[in-house]
């Protein structure tokens, strides 16, 4: 009998890690692409390559989000902390982590003008690279002849740009690179132009003009590209850009700012009048200058005439001064030749007469007493010297010689009757009257017993 094995389970499906990625990914963006997310930014950071990374985040929920490269470049916001905002994007999946994550496209925040924080933050970042410096602003030629203009064909702007600079100086060179000045193909074909006016080197002076109208619609000219442009370029760049209220990036980078395209015109060319009028000033001066130097050349001239009259009469009395000069220093050296012989004579007369002159004679004599009074006197001297240190010392000798000075430290004299001094107990029997003689006085004793009997 045949066995039939009956089997109710479904047929397994294997998939590798890839198929469910690929799977989860095109389920994700079937139902979540060109999407809007709100939200707060956090940890927002740029990657070296370019990519932006952060976190969306509300009361309730968060998701990581990126925006890749190129999306990021074209961003008019930045991502920044603690904004508020809308993200326009997509959901896909992140595959070595298992995470999905929001691929983000476009940025607006909330609570904010979106255009005018974006604006605030670009100028923030060029100002710190130092676009704004006025050191590195170039001055405008003087008198262009050759101007090149960024513009509209159409419109007011160029007509009126034309029209002023025909009327203050006909004849310049203008060129138009007709461009966009709004619109999504604007902030290219206004760089094309200023780099063509850059490169080429015609254009003098470069004007980026264009009428006035809303923040929108002058957005252009604060977009980041448009900026580095006119920075870049090796032509002075005049932004006129809106009327004069309106104030764009383009303002900020370029060499000088016009308040509009038709004070532009004005500040970039003089009128010609003007150069024509300082030119006759110049020429009347120069005219002044020339007479004025004619008048000099030709006095000069009447003094060199009259000089050559006066040096010839000059020369002859110079001559004749000469020979009066020289008979003046002959006759000076003969009165000094005469002067001095009569000099030597009286110096001989003089040392005859004092040959018997008493004088020094009897000078020599007065010093000769004087020395010998002098030794005189110091030998009485020098004798009542020596007599007093000797007649000090032999009275310090007598002092130390006078027994009354032992006297005074205790000691006593014995005199027996007779007077003689008493040297020893022999000398004073018993019975025998002593006289104790002390430094200031005396008394009188008698001997009561004496150890010699």
């Amino acid at each position: 009998m045949e066995q039939f094995s009956l089997s109710f389970l479904p047929e397994r499906r294997i998939l590798s890690l890839r198929e469910l990625s690929d799977g989860i990914r095109n389920a994700l963006e079937s139902q979540f692409t060109n999407i809007w997310v709100s939200g707060e930014i956090s940890g927002a950071k740029l990657a070296p390559s370019g990519h932006c990374y952060f976190t969306l985040k509300d009361s309730d929920a968060q998701i990581k989000c990126v925006c890749w490269k190129l999306s990021y470049m074209r961003l008019k916001f930045k991502p920044k902390d603690g904004i508020q905002v809308l993200v326009r994007g997509r959901v896909d999946i992140y595959e070595l982590r298992s995470e999905y994550q929001f691929v983000v496209e476009s940025i607006e925040p909330q609570g904010h003008g979106a255009l005018q924080l974006a604006f605030e933050q670009l100028r923030a970042r060029l100002r710190e690279e130092g676009l704004f410096e006025d050191a590195r602003k170039r001055p405008l030629p003087r008198f262009p002849h050759r101007i090149g203009i960024v513009t509209s064909p159409k419109g007011a702007v160029i007509r009126d740009f034309i029209e002023i600079l025909s009327r203050r100086f006909p004849g310049l060179h203008i060129r138009l690179f007709p461009a966009q000045v709004q619109g999504a193909t604007a902030v290219d074909e206004v760089c094309r132009g200023i780099r063509y006016f850059g490169s080429d080197g015609w254009a003098q002076v470069i004007v980026v003009a264009r009428g006035g109208g809303s923040l929108e619609d002058l957005w252009t000219f604060n977009e980041e590209a448009v900026a580095r442009a006119i920075a870049a370029s090796p032509v002075p760049v005049v932004s006129a850009i809106g009327h004069e209220s309106d104030v764009t990036i383009a303002d900020f980078v370029a060499d000088l700012r016009a308040p509009t395209p038709s004070a532009a015109a004005a500040m970039i060319v003089c009128e010609r009048k003007e150069v024509l009028d300082r030119l006759s000033n110049r020429e009347s001066r120069l005219a002044e200058l020339m007479r004025y130097k004619f008048a000099l050349l030709h006095r000069r001239l009447h003094e060199q005439a009259a000089g050559r009259a006066a040096s010839v009469l000059h020369r002859g009395l110079a001559r004749r001064m000469q020979r009066v000069d020289d008979g003046t220093a002959r006759l000076h050296a003969a009165l000094r030749g005469q002067i001095t012989g009569w000099d030597r004579r009286r110096h001989q007369l003089e040392d005859r007469l004092r040959l018997f002159d008493p004088r020094p004679r009897l000078a020599r004599n007065r010093d000769r007493l004087s020395a010998l009074s002098f030794r005189a006197t110091e030998l009485i001297r020098s004798g009542v010297a020596r007599s007093r240190r000797r007649a000090e010392h032999a009275a310090v000798k007598l002092i130390q010689l006078n027994p009354r000075l032992v006297l005074t430290r205790g000691y006593a004299i014995v005199l027996n009757e007779s007077g003689s001094v008493v040297r020893n107990a022999g000398s004073a029997p018993t019975g025998s009257d002593l006289k104790l003689l002390f430094a200031e006085d005396a008394v009188k004793a008698k001997v009561t017993e004496s150890p010699a009997e």
